[in-house]
């Protein structure tokens, strides 16, 4: 759409060449046919950097733009970005897109819903009360147990197992708030994206990003009751036992092991080879690989058998 279309749904003025956009993007990776936004000064060099040619910015960032840039201007960036992202929100099932493709050797229960513009690969077992989004694709090889959600535009590969009851795609938490309070949803455009030889869980949630990919590696393994939030990627062959948990756009290396009722805050980078003993509280990044932490506030593991014995001797 047409980045004077925008403005006028925000009810906000734009400068700069009517530029058509096909979506968003975060900053960092804007092209120059997507609109993207920044908050604050803390972004000034990013933006001056950034490919893209359209904006929603603060007045204070104006002049930090690329030459030649669009713009609107917003005194609440963020929930001006709230808003546009409805603009771009596809519909929940696209009608118009052609009927599935079923590979050769699969197997669709009747009791199983298939949306126009899927593809599932060869020899896929798709189980009663299944849902196959619009534009979802399923490699070869896969099985899809019964009452499991993948919604539109995820990506499911090769050799995959997914347990009864998990949701893939569901829209990630993520909002802006009013001056009086009230909470403005921030649409999630992006998709899942679950790579070859993965196995989830019964019950396992994972939340679709707001532009990009929310990604599990391949060779991961989740147990049962496993939350991944909106933008996270999961290291290749990583271990998540369960009822643990991944707060939005946190990353974890390769060869990660996560026990049970382990919690993570968002926007975190963990190091490959990490284990979390259960009940661990992680808020800070971990730099260092094959290190193993326990507790909350989290520690090295040796750290907090020591401590546990001290507090042992005191009840004593």
């Amino acid at each position: 759409m047409l980045l004077s279309h925008i403005a006028s749904a925000l009810n906000l003025p734009f400068a700069g060449e009517d530029i058509e956009l096909l979506s968003m993007n975060e900053l960092s990776l804007a092209s120059s046919d997507q609109l993207t936004f920044a908050v604050n000064k803390k972004y000034a060099a990013e933006l001056s950097n950034s490919h893209a040619k359209a904006f929603i910015i603060s007045p204070e960032l104006i002049e930090s733009l690329p030459k030649n840039s669009s713009y609107i201007v917003s005194d609440n960036v963020s929930l001006s970005m709230a808003y546009a992202t409805k603009l771009f929100a596809p519909k929940p099932i696209d009608f118009h897109l052609s009927h599935a493709i079923i590979g050769e050797g699969s197997y669709v229960d009747a009791k199983a819903t298939v949306e126009n513009g899927a593809i599932v690969g060869e020899n896929v077992t798709i189980m009663a009360g299944a849902y196959v989004g619009s534009s979802a694709r399923i490699g070869d090889n896969t099985i899809i147990y019964p009452n499991v959600t993948i919604y539109r535009d995820c990506v499911i590969g090769n050799n995959c197992i997914i347990h009864a009851g998990s949701v893939i795609g569901a829209d990630g938490f993520g909002f802006a708030h009013t001056k009086d309070g009230r909470h403005i949803k921030i649409y999630q455009n992006g998709n899942t994206v679950i790579e070859d030889d993965v196995e989830i869980g019964a019950n396992c949630a994972i939340d679709r990003a707001v532009f990009n990919s929310t990604i599990i590696r391949r060779g991961t393994k989740l147990d049962n009751f496993i939350h991944i939030a909106h933008n996270c990627e999961i290291g290749e062959h990583s271990l998540f036992v369960a009822q643990s948990g991944v707060g939005g756009s946190t990353k974890l290396g390769h060869h990660c092991v996560v026990s049970g009722q382990s919690a993570f805050s968002d926007h975190l980078d963990i190091a490959p080879l990490s284990t979390f003993t259960a009940r661990s509280g992680v808020t800070k990044s971990i730099k260092e690989s094959g290190g193993t932490y326990s507790g909350y506030p989290l520690m090295e593991h040796r750290e907090w058998r020591r401590l546990q014995s001290k507090i042992a001797k005191l009840n004593s």
